[in-house]
């Protein structure tokens, strides 16, 4: 069977809700239909909202597939459906949905990436609070934890990305005249995630995220091995430091974020004081394999050692593999920890004086992964 070529991935991000995503989508889907292109909706989300609706009008549909859960009868995609149909295109609203409980898979990126295998070109929509790495600071700016994730190696791997754009006035007056939500829910919105003031900073990190993939995709490598070796030597690297607690997880996307900015190499380092890894007290073991795979997820690679001083094991391991920057979390210790010098934060500091350590405070929150 001769090899598929893997279908390219369209992203319309926006900042919130309302900005008009998915509209657009369904706008560039128009054109494209117009010049012949074999385009359906395998999934279309329009909330209610009357432009939306008229804007899909002519073309083709996928049927939703029915899944029964708890006594309850939920829609989604059917990916089956998409695949033999086979078309060019495939429009699938809300890359950030979490599927039904009992589909074949437990995220719409998931069958999204099902599709590409296929050689079928995915047109989708997301906001800008969805990227995993940023979640803490739309924690930070909106006081919300955002549950549902998209990873992000896949809008790194995206063909293009289409920001679509309103000004915060303008999506508050779509808001307040009901054209986003029903009117015994606009009051609750506006008091809420839409205050003038949380949109003001989301279109603000979204502009930025939006320049920082320009230029991530105009980042030009000299070939030559003499640009190579002098890029090597030059480059930045990250370790992030990985522990059971619970901000380990705000840490490494704050240190996957950085990196990404730098295009620098990054590394998440574990090291266990105990004989071997497994010998980790149950609970704590399950903490650090949960902030591991983490870290994988986001295409970090991960490094579990042995040490029976950690920030001396954290901080050799730095110098030995040209690290010129690590994460630490901050922690709090008590008198005894102090005098025992169990600090692990302050250890490395005090020994990596040759190398630029960034300690992370948590702000008082108990992120979770």
């Amino acid at each position: 069977m001769a090899n598929i070529q893997q279908g390219k991935l369209k992203v319309c991000l926006g900042y919130a809700a309302g900005v008009g995503k998915t509209f657009q989508m369904l706008a560039d889907a128009q054109a494209a239909v117009q010049r012949g292109a074999d385009l359906v909706v395998a999934y279309l989300e329009p909330h209610a909202r009357a432009d939306t609706i008229s804007q899909a009008q002519g073309l083709e549909v996928i049927p939703r597939r029915e899944i029964e859960y708890r006594g309850q009868t939920f829609y989604d995609m059917d990916t089956d459906a998409v695949l033999k149909r086979r078309p060019g295109i495939a429009l699938v609203d809300e890359l950030a949905h979490t599927n039904v409980p009992g589909s074949d898979r437990a995220k719409r990126w998931e069958d999204i990436a099902v599709l590409q295998d296929a050689g079928i070109e995915v047109w989708t929509t997301m906001n800008l609070q969805h990227i995993e790495s940023l979640n803490d600071q739309i924690w930070q700016i909106t006081g919300i934890q955002v549950r549902e994730t998209v990873p992000d190696g896949i809008i790194r791997q995206a063909a293009e990305i289409v920001t679509v754009d309103v000004t915060p006035e303008a999506l508050l007056n779509r808001i307040k005249r009901g054209a986003i939500y029903k009117p015994e829910a606009v009051e609750k919105a506006l008091v809420g995630f839409f205050k003038g003031s949380n949109l003001a900073a989301l279109r603000e990190l979204a502009l930025r995220q939006a320049a920082h993939e320009v230029d991530q995709r105009q980042t030009a490598y000299d070939e030559t091995s003499e640009s190579v070796a002098i890029a090597d030597q030059q480059a930045e690297r990250i370790l992030i430091h990985i522990t059971a607690n619970p901000s380990t997880a705000m840490l490494i996307r704050r240190g996957h974020r950085v990196a990404d900015y730098l295009h620098a190499e990054c590394v998440a380092l574990f090291v266990h004081e105990t004989p071997g890894f497994s010998d980790l007290p149950p609970e704590e073991r399950q903490v650090v394999e949960k902030h591991l795979r983490f870290a994988r997820s986001l295409q970090i690679e991960t490094q579990v050692l042995g040490g029976k001083d950690v920030a001396e094991t954290v901080v050799e391991y730095a110098r030995r593999n040209r690290i010129t920057q690590i994460f630490v979390a901050h922690s709090k210790s008590g008198f005894s920890e102090r005098l025992l010098r169990k600090n692990h934060a302050e250890n490395i500091v005090r020994l990596a004086q040759d190398l630029q350590v960034i300690v992370v405070a948590d702000r008082n929150r108990n992120p979770s992964v």
